[in-house]
């Protein structure tokens, strides 16, 4: 798996979803020429909410994926939903749609931004963010991760500015201490590693 075509909800995630993948790649060391589809955006409510658009945006991504021999990841903001509940959920309708095309559903809890919450030191000084950032003890708990980051900044936070920017610089692996990055990260390393073993066995030593 080197192609995966993302499915988001946000303007900001069109270009920060592409730069996240490449940075997990990199910092996991994974030699494989990874190519990310420009991430389908979606309504989330809608896309939660109304089947016919969801078949719609999910038979979009799987086709590309399919085209690639590649994965569909679905990331969204679960905001106050449990990520156990929805997440499987979501797993089994975009399954029906296409069963012969990996899918990857990650769920931010709350938000994207509650990743940079919980790496608020690695991003100090970044477009204006306070010196004194430092993360909370339960960043899950903020239910206004951009407003809690735009509290901070110099002259607020607007995902379409800061998001690819924040993306690219904030620490993965204090990220991790939350459980729904962990799991994307975790996720995403087993599925590129697998295909880089498959990969290696086609070809032979």
């Amino acid at each position: 798996m080197d192609f995966v075509a993302p499915i988001v909800e946000g303007h900001g995630e069109v270009e920060a979803v592409p730069a996240l993948l490449y940075r997990i790649l990199e910092t996991e060391k994974l030699a494989c020429n990874l190519r990310v589809n420009p991430p389908i955006r979606v309504k989330a409510s809608s896309f939660l909410r109304d089947e016919g658009y969801f078949r719609k945006y999910v038979a979009l991504a799987a086709e590309k994926a399919a085209q690639q021999r590649g994965a569909v990841l679905i990331l969204l903001d679960c905001e106050d939903a449990c990520p156990a509940e929805l997440g499987p959920d979501l797993l089994r309708r975009a399954k029906s749609v296409r069963d012969d095309v990996v899918v990857l559903v990650a769920l931010a809890y709350r938000e994207y931004e509650t990743w940079f919450v919980a790496a608020a030191e690695s991003l100090r000084g970044l477009q204006g963010l306070s010196q004194d950032s430092e993360a909370p003890r339960c960043p899950e708990k903020i239910r206004d991760a951009k407003g809690w980051l735009g509290e901070r900044m110099r002259f607020g936070y607007d995902p379409l500015m800061h998001q690819r920017d924040f993306t690219k610089r904030f620490d993965l692996q204090k990220a991790r201490a939350n459980h729904s990055f962990n799991r994307l990260y975790k996720r995403l390393t087993e599925l590129l590693r697998a295909a880089k073993d498959a990969s290696r066995q086609i070809s032979g030593p």
